[in-house]
């Protein structure tokens, strides 16, 4: 799903499942890479974890309060607060293992 400033509470914040936001951006290339593993991911974790991507250029304030300062960046919500984060483009296998680390913890 999409988020924005508008859904930001709502979709992260105040969701029961474990949330993994993937800050991007249209014209990274990296970004665009890890999409599909990210798409994959979000299908085979359904009901566990949700999976949201927000637009670093239409929400910088967004970006900027979790301190994302190179994309992509992949971070984990539980409860509402970050809890991990991937920074940079990592292959599917390495995606998973800290999707099942975050839904242990």
């Amino acid at each position: 799903m999409d988020v924005n400033g508008d859904s930001w509470q709502s979709s992260v914040i105040d969701s029961e499942l474990p949330v993994l936001v993937d800050f991007w951006a249209e014209w990274c290339g990296p970004c665009k890479m890890i999409a599909p593993a990210v798409h994959d991911l979000a299908l085979e974790y359904e009901g566990k974890l949700n999976v949201a991507k927000l637009d670093v250029d239409n929400d910088p304030d967004i970006a900027a309060r979790y301190g994302i300062r190179s994309i992509p960046a992949l971070i984990f919500f539980k409860n509402g607060q970050p809890v991990d984060q991937i920074i940079g483009a990592q292959p599917k296998p390495a995606l998973k293992r800290k999707i099942e680390a975050v839904l242990e913890s």
